[in-house]
């Protein structure tokens, strides 16, 4: 059991790629809790995503041991280096429930970014001691005095108070950890109270059961013990507790104050969930823990797999994925095109991105995702309300009164040459301009209310395109808005595919129809019968293409005669082929059904 007063847990903050994992991994050298040898970059991120695409997609936690040059006593840091993208807010909520501090890493390249303000407001609210640092100091484009003036003008950050580090050189980092015993307060909480413990995550071993990662606010949990999960209500028996560091080691308890896991042996996916609060049977708490909130789904999309026997292995996979990925929403769907499936919610799309890679890689499976869509609610004649997750769901023209849709606030933090540029693109997707601030004589906020439907397939990579990579975003639901939205089918030899169907703006419409219905002509192959594809709005056809059918010459094999051999002949292959078209199917490629995303994503 570790004194309460020598434990410091915490957070690294910050935007993406401004250096939170490199610093992560210094601390872990600096404290000899990993071995030159066992370092590798990126140490925390042990997925092959996160390292191959230089970002963190999950929270870390890992215990280190720091002995503090100015007492001489040795600390317990517990430390969680978390995301830095948008879509994965929810992880940073989680890691900051479980602290009483934060390490906010700034660029001194490129300075306050969008998610820079939204994380440092998001560990004020949670009442956390922040440490300002400026990473990267020993670049040649560094600029750490522009950057601290930022730092001051806009969070009210005493410059006296930032530090200059370089977490690749490690210049600096020594002076967080001494910072860090001194600035972040010891855990509060008692160990004689009952047991209240906060889930932060969990994942699932496939040889030992759900793992399960707490933070013990109050009480202890050892090995044995009877716990209860207060919101699911199920209970089961502690088989194992430890600490990370960085891989699990076991203890004989953890105490108030102290961050590790439990392994209860449970293999059945359900009844933990993550943000819930452990308590024992026999001393049971009486209040749960404020968790955090967990995020509503922003983008939809159908995950069907290729092979139709591979549905009960997607569900399981999904399952586990669950306890790993808390943000992760879905449900079941059949679809007459593509078999059964699930009807899956994201927090954007990189998420979605994610998850689906990480279901072809960890659980080996081959699937196809359907165009993404937001959530709508369509108020209908007679009153009610109901919500739409998916086109296929959309009511008749006819009996809806009123489509509103969700809007975004949308932050913008970019350089000031870039201006006319990001408020163009802004503009162009249904943007309304709400404020505008310098940050400094160079950089600028920008501020509009966008929908979100605008926002989730293609406006992150056009304004890093106009902006050189220099512009970042920040958004959050705003709210609901009535608009002119309308349902936009696509029919294939006469059938309407769903899975093809998407909900828009209605001056969006007829163009985005000719796009698909020109796109999917190229895409479907021939057959031996005409196909016909057409866009359709309610009953009104409003774009039309056709693949011309395979033909074969009937007639080669006669020599003279009668014109009317050839006739009766052709006359036949004629009927044939209307038999043909009316029983005949269409297959469907897979990769028709992100036709509305392609032509968005190339605009």
């Amino acid at each position: 059991m570790t004194d309460k007063q020598l434990i410091r847990n915490f957070s690294i903050i910050a935007h993406i790629d401004h250096g939170k994992s490199t610093l992560a991994d210094r601390i872990l050298e600096f404290t000899d809790t990993v071995s030159s040898r066992e370092m590798l970059d990126q140490y925390l991120d042990d997925m092959d995503l996160e390292r191959e695409r230089g970002i963190t997609i999950k929270a870390h936690a890992v215990r280190v041991l720091h002995k503090c040059k100015f007492d001489g006593s040795q600390y317990v840091f517990n430390l969680i280096d978390t995301p830095g993208h948008v879509d994965f807010s929810y992880e940073v909520s989680r890691s900051l429930a479980a602290c009483e501090g934060a390490i906010l890493v700034v660029d001194a390249t490129q300075g306050i970014q969008a998610q820079t303000l939204a994380n440092a407001y998001l560990a004020s609210s949670n009442n956390l001691e922040i440490i300002p640092v400026i990473n990267k100091i020993d670049l040649a484009s560094a600029r750490p005095d522009e950057v601290s003036d930022e730092l001051s003008q806009v969070l009210g950050i005493e410059k006296t108070e930032i530090l200059n580090i370089s977490a690749k050189t490690g210049k600096g980092v020594e002076e967080i950890l001494d910072r860090i015993v001194i600035d972040v307060p010891p855990p509060e909480g008692d160990e004689k109270k009952p047991l209240q413990a906060l889930i932060f995550d969990s994942e699932y071993d496939s040889y030992r059961g759900i793992v399960v990662f707490i933070r013990v606010v109050n009480g202890f949990i050892e090995a044995g013990m009877k716990i209860r999960f207060m919101a699911e209500n199920s209970i089961t028996t502690v088989e194992e507790v430890g600490i990370l560091n960085p891989k699990m080691i076991k203890q004989d308890r953890l105490s108030a104050g102290e961050v590790g896991y439990i392994i209860t042996g449970i293999k059945e996916i359900g009844g933990i969930s993550v943000g819930d609060t452990v308590t024992t049977v026999k001393d049971p708490a009486h209040e749960i823990l404020p968790g955090y909130k967990k995020p509503k789904p922003m983008v939809y999309c159908g995950l069907f797999p290729i092979e139709g026997v591979h549905y009960e292995e997607l569900r399981e996979a999904l399952g586990k994925l669950l306890l790993n990925d808390s943000s992760l929403d879905y449900t079941p769907e059949i679809s007459s095109a593509l078999g059964f499936g699930f009807r899956c919610g994201f927090l954007g799309l990189l998420h979605m991105e994610i998850v689906k890679e990480r279901l072809e890689r960890e659980y080996d499976l081959s699937l196809v995702t359907t165009a993404p869509n937001v959530a709508y609610k369509v108020v209908l004649t007679d009153g009610s309300t109901t919500e739409v997750k998916r086109p296929s769901d959309f009511p008749p023209e006819e009996k809806i009164a009123q489509i509103q849709e969700p809007f975004v606030s949308v932050t913008i933090i970019s350089p000031k040459d870039y201006i006319g540029d990001i408020m163009t693109i802004a503009n162009s997707k249904r943007g309304e301009f709400m404020d505008m601030q310098y940050l400094s004589s160079e950089r600028v906020e920008i501020k509009y209310t966008i929908p979100l439907s605008e926002i989730i397939v293609d406006f992150f990579n056009l304004l890093k395109s106009v902006s050189a990579g220099f512009a970042s975003l920040d958004y959050e639901l705003s709210g609901y808005k009535t608009s002119d939205l309308v349902k936009l089918d696509i029919l294939v030899a006469g059938s309407q595919v769903d899975e093809l169907s998407a909900i828009m703006h209605r001056e969006k419409a007829y163009i985005t129809g000719r796009e698909v219905v020109t796109k999917l002509r190229k895409l479907i192959s021939r057959e031996n019968f005409e196909i016909a594809i057409q866009a359709a709005i309610g009953k009104r056809i409003i774009a039309k293409d056709r693949i011309a059918p395979y033909r074969k010459d009937v007639t080669s094999g006669l020599y003279g005669g009668d014109i009317t051999r050839k006739r009766k002949v052709l006359e036949k292959q004629k009927k044939g082929k209307k038999k043909m078209k009316r029983i005949g199917k269409v297959s469907i490629p897979g990769e028709a059904f992100m036709s509305f995303y392609q032509i968005d994503a190339g605009k």
